[in-house]
């Protein structure tokens, strides 16, 4: 699958331009007009300013990302929890930057399609009839296309996806003209290309420094080349990127020389943006093509948001996958790969959005929330690379210079960043924070269940099963009963499915069948094993499942159970003579074990708040048995005290009537 993907083709590539590089390919609508804000426009401004954005985006996107990360591919697909699967095993601790790096890029799929699609938007202010428009106005229409994008996602991309590579390729084609058409404004602008202008410009402008978290959102799609890696490889990537770059970097080129002829000495304050209609980027465009340009500007934007809100789907399903996140409905539109929709996160991205456009109105004002997270998930990016790369046995040297060289220019990054904090950069950090909680908690709250979970072997139940399932004075349960169990040993079993088998009102059935479900670190692998403990009686069924595969249990077994019967190995007719005689096939009964918090439980006051969160969280999120796609009638739940620090001090003394003295 991998070297097919990898596989260079025109189709390939196109789909590189449409799915890749949305949300990079967006950042020319805002990342010049960031920087001129509250600024005198000069030759030191534009030029060093450009000429950080020319080397970020060549240090940033096409040397970490398109040359060394992307050697990182986990059988052909990226992404943070993909590049977490591959060290893992390293160091248990590399959970926390897979964590931090992915509620970091949940928090971004709110904060992406409000600043790209009101950018795009705003451009109607251009136009000279419509220079008055309100700003209400504009967020009504901003709120409209939030709606109508978010409804679509139940019915998948497949569809509308395969014009995704043309209009993206028609949004560069125009980046590239309409900087050509401009770069002769003033030739002094090519400059930039000097590295050393840049670094001049960090210490000698008096905001130098600071201007690097308005330079950073140049590289704001940086992380998705890596994220959707699995959809078009990483040679389509590559040599995609040769052709996108090249039409970024001329569409700066020729905002830098615009604004140079014909803004040189004004102060852009927001009277003076507003009432003179400057948009560095929209600027560059006749005014018989700004219509048209908003068009394709926001067509580009709402692509820009796709490719962030799929990359959210897809993340949370392997979140899921990896027990870092709660269970939650996840529907397939589509027979393609990758093509999920979750209905709950879809509504919580959708609540997000909108919140996000009704607190900062402006796309201005939205840059200061838009930055942190996307540095924060490059950093975690980093620190699992130089693990990976450990693993891998690449020279120590290179490994010390990638470390110190990245670590040192997206400290420098976070910290000019952090200046916004206080104008919105908190929104990001506080939505980042509370999808970090979510992840924290899932896992926190895993570890201590597993005080509680004890396991037996299973060889020493077999005697008592056989003789339950021969025992005729207990009534039949089912004619095949079913566990799930967690118990990685195959010679083992959680004690409580005994208990539920044996004990109380004993549960006969005429074969035992424990399944188990093991996640792989290979993205796509779907496999399973068969034991037959006691043949005919006992069997144990081994699903191996990789991250991004939906753990369909219910068609998964019934699959195992046709290859089982198709094999003679198992019989599965009822047991029951009048059914016998009809060849009707046994009922099967499974079993889903539920927990709950016991109130007889003594836990340290951080840990008691963990798992009250957690099991608030379980009731938000989807049912065991419905998150293993038993959604039939013939699952029973059965619900147990989760005692994971049993009271050890009952304060209770006993008083005597004085007539019993």
């Amino acid at each position: 699958m991998s070297n097919q993907v990898n596989k260079v083709s025109a189709v390939g590539l196109l789909v590189a331009l449409g799915i890749i590089f949305g949300d990079i390919g967006t950042s020319p609508l805002y990342v010049f007009n960031s920087i001129i804000k509250d600024r005198e426009i000069n030759e030191s401004l534009i030029l060093g300013a450009l000429s950080l954005i020319i080397w970020t985006i060549t240090m940033q996107t096409t040397i970490k990302y398109v040359i060394l990360v992307l050697r990182a591919d986990n059988k052909g697909e990226g992404g943070i929890f993909a590049l977490y699967a591959l060290v893992r095993r390293r160091r248990k601790w590399l959970v926390v930057p897979a964590m931090i790096g992915g509620a970091a890029l949940l928090a971004d799929g709110i904060i992406t399609p409000p600043i790209t699609i009101t950018s795009a938007v705003e451009g109607l202010k251009e136009l000279p009839s419509l220079a008055g428009l309100e700003q209400s106005t504009i967020i009504a229409i901003v709120i409209g296309i939030l709606a109508l994008f978010f409804f679509s996602q139940q019915f998948g991309t497949h569809s509308i996806g395969r014009f995704f590579g043309p209009v993206m390729m028609a949004w560069f084609t125009v980046l590239g003209v309409l900087g050509i058409s401009h770069i002769t404004d003033d030739l002094t602008i090519l400059k930039a290309l000097n590295p050393f202008l840049g670094i001049h410009f960090l210490f000698t402008y008096p905001e130098g420094f600071w201007l690097l978290g308005a330079v950073f959102l140049c590289i704001t799609g940086a992380e998705g080349l890596y994220s959707d890696l699995g959809h078009c490889g990483k040679n389509n990537i590559r040599i995609s990127w040769i052709f996108v770059k090249s039409m970024l970097l001329l569409n700066y080129f020729g905002q830098g020389a615009s604004l140079l002829k014909h803004h040189t000495g004004k102060v852009m304050t927001a009277d003076v943006i507003y009432s003179d209609g400057v948009n560095a980027f929209f600027d560059l465009m006749p005014q018989w093509f700004i219509i048209p340009g908003v068009i394709i500007a926001t067509s580009a934007a709402i692509i820009a948001s796709q490719a962030m809100v799929s990359g959210s789907f897809t993340l949370i399903n392997e979140a899921i996958r990896l027990n870092l996140w709660p269970k939650m409905r996840i529907n397939y539109p589509s027979e393609a790969k990758g093509q999920l929709y979750i209905p709950g996160l879809n509504l919580l991205l959708f609540v997000g959005c909108v919140g996000v456009v009704l607190f900062f109105r402006e796309s201005a004002k939205m840059e200061a929330a838009y930055g942190l997270a996307i540095i924060t998930t490059m950093f975690m990016t980093t620190i699992l690379f130089a693990n990976f790369m450990v693993l891998r046995r690449w020279p120590a040297w290179f490994i010390y210079i990638f470390l110190g060289n990245y670590i040192i220019v997206e400290a420098a990054f976070f910290v000019a960043l952090m200046d916004k904090f206080k104008h919105g950069g908190y929104i990001t950090l506080l939505i980042g924070l509370l999808m970090f909680v979510i992840m924290f908690v899932w896992l926190k709250s895993r570890k201590i269940k597993n005080r509680y979970v004890e396991f037996v072997r299973v060889d020493e139940y077999v005697p008592r099963l056989e003789e339950l399932s021969n025992d005729m004075t207990v009534p039949k349960f089912a004619t095949h009963l079913v566990y799930l169990t967690s118990a990685n040993n195959r010679r083992e079993i959680e004690h409580k499915i005994m208990y539920s088998i044996l004990s109380g009102m004993p549960k006969r059935a005429d074969i035992y069948w424990f399944v188990h479900v093991d996640t792989l670190d290979d993205p796509y692998t779907a496999e399973y094993s068969v034991e037959h403990i006691i043949p005919n009686d006992i069997i144990r069924v081994e699903f191996r499942l990789g991250f991004r595969v939906a753990p369909r249990i219910n068609l998964m077994f019934k699959k195992v159970v046709e290859n089982l019967v198709a094999n003679k190995e198992v019989n599965i007719m009822s047991r029951y003579e009048s059914q016998q005689k009809n060849n009707m096939v046994g009922d099967f009964q499974f079993i889903v074990m539920e927990k709950f918090l016991s109130q007889d439980n003594e836990l340290p006051f951080i840990e008691n708040m963990i798992m009250k969160i957690y099991f608030w969280l379980k009731e938000l999120s989807l049912s065991e048995e419905k998150g293993f796609g038993l959604e039939q009638s013939n699952v029973s739940v059965e619900k147990f005290p989760l005692i994971v620090a049993p009271v050890s001090r009952l304060k209770l003394t006993r008083i005597y009537d004085k007539e019993d003295e």
